[in-house]
């Protein structure tokens, strides 16, 4: 019945869905605020996410806390609730950020100077609120709480004797880190970084809390409103994720299989070859 509705129910209208997708404004959505804006948000929330959870396994009890502390508090905030206050609360609160010396305006005014010599730039955080790069730091900074728990596992997943060899032949903390454990980790980490980066595509339709109207989303729905034909724009919106979606699930497949190499199952090569040796015995 619902397959028979997608042919029978004219308002559907997915001519008119077409027609929305390839628009260009949905089309310039789709690679600024959709594609690139996972690609940012991706990047930062990694990069910062194996750093803390690198932290959170230091002997460093400072570390741990503040590692323990940035998890807590980013995965217990809703993703929507962060990106408006990003893009409405700080500039309500601080209308222009003074980048400098720490307690720089009044050190120079015990010194009896200028308050803005130790001020290196000002920003005014109004006119940055509306772009895509904070969206892609909400984002960024929200996913870094998930990939610090999921490099966290990936990481404790290699038996310690691996770090202890290679201590054991000079390595330091740093490159053992680097060069023998992250690359064993990997086969645990990537399936579920793949995951988070198809999720994270779908969630940049959260960056319209920020409001950013260069945006996939934001821009389908505009055009299913401005003519009254609603379903088309959603249509249009779900048909562009979906595509994308299945790029990058193709992609994660070929990673799992890339650094899943050599563990478990024997390659096919090497079975035949077992079985040849065990028939000539």
């Amino acid at each position: 019945m619902v397959v028979s509705s997608f042919f029978t129910n004219p308002r559907w209208d997915f001519g008119f869905a077409f027609q929305i997708m390839q628009q260009k404004p949905v089309i310039t959505g789709l690679w600024t605020g959709t594609i690139f804006g996972t690609i940012g948000a991706m990047a930062l929330g990694v990069g910062l996410g194996v750093t803390l959870a690198v932290m959170r396994l230091s002997d460093n009890p400072v570390l741990r806390s503040v590692a323990f502390g940035y998890t807590w508090f980013f995965r217990a905030m809703p993703r929507y609730v962060l990106l408006a206050i990003l893009g409405v609360g700080v500039g309500f609160l601080y209308p222009n950020l003074n980048i400098g010396l720490p307690f720089g305006e009044q050190i120079a005014g015990l010194m009896g100077i200028d308050t803005a010599t130790f001020t290196f730039f000002t920003l005014d955080w109004n006119a940055f609120s509306s772009t895509v790069w904070v969206g892609i730091l909400g984002l960024g900074l929200s996913e870094a709480a998930y990939m610090a728990e999921i490099a966290r596992a990936g990481i404790l997943s290699v038996d310690r004797g691996q770090a202890e060899a290679a201590q054991a032949l000079g390595m330091g903390p740093g490159k053992t880190m680097r060069r023998i454990v992250l690359p064993q980790a990997m086969r645990v980490i990537v399936p579920p970084t793949g995951n988070e980066t198809i999720a994270m595509v779908k969630d940049t339709s959260l960056l319209i809390a920020i409001p950013i109207i260069s945006e996939l989303y934001f821009q389908a729905y505009n055009f299913g409103q401005r003519s009254f034909k609603i379903m088309p724009g959603f249509v249009a919106a779900t048909l562009w994720y979906l595509i994308v979606c299945s790029i990058l699930m193709v992609g994660q497949s070929y990673l799992e299989k890339y650094f899943g190499r050599g563990f478990g199952a024997v390659p096919k090569k090497t079975k035949e070859k077992l079985m040849k040796i065990e028939a000539d015995h």
